[in-house]
């Protein structure tokens, strides 16, 4: 069996998250959402549990970060093409999100940043296979 993410991120307005990934492409599963949480399923193995804040809070005694304000993480999905990166990060820009940064272009890998409604920081980066075959073990 294979190990599986979720990584837990705390949101201000669950409908409007849920809108801003769905607009991305993303689905959510409906076994594990409700008024509290809603399951952002981003492929078979990574999902995100985007929690309303008062929820999120009763999960930890430390206060929740503002990610407005400060970097909490920083999350990296992987993309198939230099295309991919563009499509996903156009999307989210187009949704609400703001650009975390330039994009990096270092010929063998690219990337683009974007945040979310939130201020979750979120990066997109393709890397050519070729490229990381040829890396030392």
């Amino acid at each position: 069996m294979s190990q599986k993410i979720f990584v837990n991120l705390p949101v201000k307005d669950l409908a409007k998250a849920r809108d801003f990934f769905s607009r991305l492409g993303y689905s959510f599963n409906p076994q594990f959402s409700d008024e509290n949480a809603a399951c952002l399923v981003i492929s078979d193995d990574i999902f995100a549990m985007l929690l309303t804040e008062p929820f999120f809070k009763s999960f930890t005694k430390k206060e929740i970060a503002d990610a407005r304000t400060s970097t909490e993480t920083m999350i990296a999905l992987s993309a198939e093409s230099r295309a991919a990166v563009d499509e996903l990060a156009d999307k989210a820009l187009a949704a609400g999100g703001s650009p975390a940064g330039e994009p990096q272009d270092h010929g063998f890998m690219y990337g683009r940043s974007f945040y979310d409604l939130d201020g979750h920081h979120w990066e997109v980066v393709w890397m050519d296979p070729s490229a990381v075959e040829q890396q030392p073990a």
